[in-house]
């Protein structure tokens, strides 16, 4: 049982963003070095954020229950900003970075567009979340120990997978929404993007009631994954003519620079 509920919780987790990463990025290793960048930038932020609040737990007293949920709530809200701030550090470094490729390239256009690279920086983001979000849950589920035996819910190890799928995909969406608003100098935009990942983190201090947690996640989920459809370039139209078959060049992995 123990087995069945770590490869099921896993491929939940990372099923659909392992399936991106397959038929849109791992064949081009362009991509691949632009989203192993992407994570190693979330990385920095998480250790810069892990640094502060370690440092503000040893001089707090922790014998203050109030004190420490206050702490727990503050780098909860410094994670989220800082990581933010470090994808907007990251879109200005590939802005600098496609301007040098295009100088160095025989071709009039840009090897690969802002659009692929918020696509791809967003998943790289978006795996280093998710893994460092659940892959000690997963570890916990291999036992021993049964879930839920002291009155607990039984549905935490499905509960987290699904929440740690729905981060990988918001990192996703907000990376595209996030380098158009940056792109057009739509600054309302970057702040909705920073204001929804503020919200879907502190959703998590309803666990473990999943529902109020889970159900605002997808709700938003949904609501960026519209947005960051139509700010990739996307309409109904080709939306229907992709449905349909009738389009190759509407996957945002065939997109072309213009």
């Amino acid at each position: 049982m123990t087995a069945s509920v770590f490869f099921g919780c896993t491929f939940i987790a990372f099923g659909p963003a392992i399936a991106l990463f397959l038929f849109t990025i791992a064949r081009e290793p362009l991509r691949v070095i632009f989203l192993i960048a992407g994570a190693f930038f979330w990385l920095v932020s998480l250790l810069l954020a892990s640094l502060v609040w370690f440092i503000s737990v040893q001089i707090s007293n922790k014998d203050s229950a109030a004190q420490q949920k206050g702490l727990l709530v503050f780098g909860v809200v410094l994670s989220v900003l800082l990581q933010e701030a470090f994808r907007f550090a990251y879109y200005k470094l590939l802005k600098k970075a496609n301007e040098g490729l295009l100088t160095l390239s025989q071709e009039e256009t840009m090897p690969i567009s802002i659009r692929q690279l918020a696509y791809v920086s967003g998943l790289g983001f978006g795996f280093m979340s998710g893994a460092f979000s659940v892959v000690n849950i997963l570890a916990d589920s291999v036992g021993p120990g049964t879930i839920g035996i002291h009155g607990d819910s039984q549905h935490y190890f499905l509960s987290s997978a699904f929440m740690t799928m729905a981060i990988i995909l918001l990192h996703m969406f907000w990376g595209v929404v996030f380098f158009d608003g940056c792109e057009k100098q739509r600054w309302w935009a970057v702040a909705a993007v920073v204001a929804s990942h503020l919200i879907v983190s502190c959703l998590t201090f309803q666990n473990p009631e999943y529902v109020g947690s889970l159900v605002p996640t997808y709700v938003i989920l949904f609501l960026m994954g519209v947005w960051a459809f139509y700010a990739a370039g996307g309409s109904l139209r080709n939306l229907k003519l992709c449905l349909t078959c009738k389009d190759k060049d509407f996957l945002l992995a065939n997109h072309r620079p213009r």
